[in-house]
């Protein structure tokens, strides 16, 4: 059942949102209703504010008034949910609660997903999409966050660095 989960936003009062999404999880548990919500989440931002010359570094809220929550929309999950004290409603249209999309799923930060390469700086690379399909060059840096590597390819008897997806290359066997 958890396949079908998705990631709906609930509005909450002001300074409400750690005590709804607390109040949620224990909701969750006492009732047994774990397959039908999965997670909670509060998006955070790290931030630091320099004042009297002191670097001071904080968790702010990145949405004040929402909390993030996965799980299965069925009546039972609604009603838990919507009958939090703090929850004023779903974000949506009109009663209907619309779920994120993977766009801003991304966006918001809401999903941690790790990234694990199978390649590192100097492996030798075969360019398989794009316009410089088919090239063989060498990795030069790699951006996990951004999922994207810097390959130096031999074009023209020139070295030239290329910025390519990670899914626009190949690792050769013997590199």
């Amino acid at each position: 059942m958890s396949d079908s989960a998705s990631w709906y936003v609930i509005h909450t009062y002001s300074g409400y949102e750690n005590a709804v999404a607390e109040t949620i999880r224990r909701s969750v548990e006492n009732r047994k209703m774990q397959d039908l919500i999965l997670e909670t989440n509060i998006p955070m931002e790290t931030v630091t504010e320099i004042t009297d010359s002191q670097a001071k570094t904080t968790q702010h809220k990145m949405f004040p008034g929402y909390v993030f929550v996965k799980m299965v929309m069925t009546d039972e999950s609604w009603h838990l949910v919507r009958n939090v004290r703090g929850v004023t409603g779903f974000v949506g249209c009109g009663n209907k609660a619309i779920p994120l999309t993977e766009d801003e799923i991304a966006a918001f930060g809401v999903e941690k997903e790790e990234v694990v390469v199978n390649f590192s700086v100097g492996n030798s690379v075969k360019v398989t999409d794009g316009p410089l399909e088919g090239f063989f060059g060498v990795i030069d840096d790699i951006d996990v966050e951004k999922r994207r590597v810097r390959v130096i390819v031999s074009m023209f008897g020139r070295e030239t660095p290329v910025d390519l997806d990670f899914d626009q290359i190949a690792i050769l066997e013997n590199s």
